[in-house]
């Protein structure tokens, strides 16, 4: 014991080389993260110059300006929270058969699932402009007298149909990883005490899959929120994203203060979502079924 004790002493960076095991890293990320946040902090501040960009100045003109220009933040929320809830509608009960009821069938329907990711982002929401576009879904219903003179291309229906199917892997292995490690010996448990199928998936599954549904939530909002592709293919660019914003305003306008005060709220919004994920996590953390037992 005191050999092995030893052992590891001598393997133990002493303190100070420790720290500098962090440069590489913080490094990186200053240059990478914290820096071009800084700029556009101190970019929102300034004023359009006459031919576009920067100049330098201390006003908050570009953030009461937000509050006269808030389609994007709205488009980008309301379809942002449709999106992901629509997500965890069709995930949850695929990762609960996965978990659960799949057998030998489990490792093809998760290859099923990881596979679309193989495929280039760009491809596969091309696929769905030819699926929605006039000669895929409507000329077929058309064709078969259903419906006449359907539009689906191109209006917020598209968009999130889009997301829906762009994001559902990142919504459902969170989801089948919590359910996969659930202790069955609860859910035993439950049934030996007399709840039912439903009482037991809402007071013992349901909860202890929580931290899932919670990654998995935050994992499919955070980058629909910044989502530039979907809108201008499915959406024709009539859905106005904060990404569409964003291109437009250092691209096109080339209005950078603007542009950057837009991507300064994104940031703190974002903020605002990790924290409230960290406050529930460690509340669902606090209130597990199996935390109460120990």
């Amino acid at each position: 014991m005191a050999s092995t004790a030893l052992t590891r002493d001598a393997a133990r960076p002493p303190g100070r080389a420790r720290w500098w095991l962090l440069v590489p890293a913080g490094l990186w990320y200053l240059a990478l993260l914290v820096a071009p946040l800084a700029i556009l902090l101190i970019f929102s501040f300034g004023i359009r110059a006459p031919n576009g960009g920067y100049l330098p100045a201390l006003t908050l003109e570009q953030y009461e300006a937000l509050t006269t220009r808030l389609t994007p933040f709205q488009n980008t929320i309301v379809l942002g929270l449709a999106g992901t809830f629509l997500c965890l509608l069709v995930a949850y009960p695929l990762a609960y058969y996965l978990a659960t009821r799949a057998g030998s069938r489990k490792m093809v329907l998760l290859a099923l699932i990881v596979i679309p990711l193989w495929t280039s982002f760009l491809i596969r929401t091309y696929a769905w402009m030819f699926l929605l576009g006039n000669s895929g879904i409507p000329r077929v219903l058309s064709e078969l007298n259903i419906i006449e003179d359907l539009q689906l291309l191109n209006t917020p229906f598209a968009v999130l149909l889009g997301i829906v199917y762009n994001y559902l892997p990142l919504m459902a292995l969170p989801i089948y990883v919590s359910l996969e490690r659930l202790d069955k010996s609860l859910v035993e448990a439950s049934k030996d005490l007399g709840a039912g199928r439903f009482a037991t998936f809402c007071q013992v599954t349901l909860p202890l899959s929580a931290p899932g549904i919670l990654s998995g939530c935050l994992l499919v909002f955070i980058p629909v929120m910044g989502e530039y592709l979907i809108p201008v293919l499915l959406g024709g660019g009539k859905t106005y994203f904060l990404g569409n914003a964003l291109a437009d305003l250092f691209l096109q306008s080339r209005n950078w203060p603007f542009g950057s005060a837009i991507g300064t709220a994104f940031v703190v919004i974002m903020l605002i979502v990790v924290v409230i994920y960290n406050r529930i996590g460690a509340r669902l953390a606090r209130s597990r079924p199996d935390a109460q037992l120990l």
